[in-house]
């Protein structure tokens, strides 16, 4: 895939904001780092902003659906009609992803990649078809070369969108039934490990459940271990429409200039996938939450990733990320808003 958009670039850190902002943050009535992460953090976003004071005013939620070929291998607790009427629940304002979209202000859209059962037209859900979810990936490749590359530009198209609209930072967010059997085989396969390290209990499948899921897992695996050494291939192979839309996003984000909020396990594989493809992607990643998925963690960890919240969350649909919004904005306020020992007549050096 060389010379693929998806391989240009990403837009470098602005390391002369990043040195204003340090140098602001020991000046501000606090004790140099008391405030943790939180100056980190809003480092971090002027710097990817370049804005010496970071903002999030428009905040953008873009959620990306497809259904998978190997649930009819009997890998998850629910039937993939589903993944559509979830669609309807986003658009409807009832699913816990609108609910927080509403609280936050944040611009909410959806995207149907491509569903098993088909829905009818819904206001708030784009159509961008591509096929009737992806094949079996213990028989056959989940994607073609074609709709793998399908589902990463209408990520990148999704971004774009954003972008010209004036994101301030993005959050991507996921739908399709079976999709953490998909992201745990793409993570194992990416990371070379076991994916007795990545599985768990996705929708809420019993022991039995997610021993059966292992071997479809294993089975996938095993069917196109030739094509894993490749990350294209590899997504491709073993993943799905709404996964590679994300890998998409998060890839194109970085090349406008866009900083990213990444959900949680599913959302994790795709940002290991997209890292994958495109190295200089990372800065441009923050990750807002440990899942209780188990295979999060060794992901996180293959990522170098430090989350922002651990609250046993393991819903998708960008929920992990939307709750994790509000703790940005507030170092973000931290940063611009408080007083310099300067302004404030506090003499510096407070707390040594």
């Amino acid at each position: 895939m060389n010379g693929a958009w998806w391989q240009r670039a990403a837009q470098n850190v602005n390391v002369q904001v990043q040195q204003q902002s340090l140098a602001r943050q020991s000046q501000l009535t606090k004790p140099l780092g008391s405030l943790g992460a939180l100056e980190e953090l809003a480092v971090t976003l002027a710097s990817l902003q370049s804005r010496s004071r970071p903002v999030i005013d428009y905040l953008c939620i873009d959620i990306f659906a497809g259904d998978h070929g190997v649930v009819e291998e009997g890998v998850s607790a629910f039937p993939q009609a589903v993944t559509g009427q979830m669609l309807h629940n986003f658009a409807g304002g009832g699913a816990a992803i609108a609910v927080l979209s509403c609280a936050l202000g944040a611009q909410l859209q959806v995207y149907d990649l491509g569903l098993a059962q088909p829905i009818t037209s819904t206001p708030g859900v784009t159509q961008r078809h591509i096929a009737p979810g992806t094949a079996n990936f213990t028989r056959q490749p989940a994607m073609t070369t074609l709709q793998c590359r399908q589902a990463l530009t209408a990520g990148r198209d999704a971004l774009v969108e954003a972008a010209a609209e004036g994101c301030d930072l993005y959050i991507a967010g996921e739908m399709g039934i079976g999709n953490t059997t998909s992201a745990c085989a793409l993570g194992s396969a990416l990371l070379g490990v076991a994916p007795q390290q990545l599985v768990g209990a996705g929708t809420g499948l019993d022991a039995a459940g997610v021993a059966h899921k292992l071997k479809v897992i294993e089975c996938g695996l095993q069917l196109h271990a030739p094509q894993l050494a490749d990350p294209f291939d590899a997504l491709a192979s073993l993943g799905g429409l709404e996964i590679a839309a994300l890998v998409g996003a998060y890839i194109a984000a970085s090349q406008y200039g866009v900083p990213v909020l990444v959900d949680g396990y599913i959302c994790s594989v795709a940002a290991l996938c997209a890292v994958r493809l495109n190295p200089s992607c990372r800065p441009w990643l923050l990750f807002a939450h440990r899942s209780a998925e188990p295979g999060h963690d060794v992901v996180l960890a293959a990522l170098d990733a430090r989350p922002l919240l651990d609250l046993g969350m393991r819903l998708g649909e960008a929920s992990g990320a939307a709750v994790a919004v509000p703790l940005l904005r507030l170092a973000c306020s931290l940063h611009n808003e408080m007083a310099t020992f300067a302004e404030a007549a506090v003499c510096a050096g407070i707390g040594e």
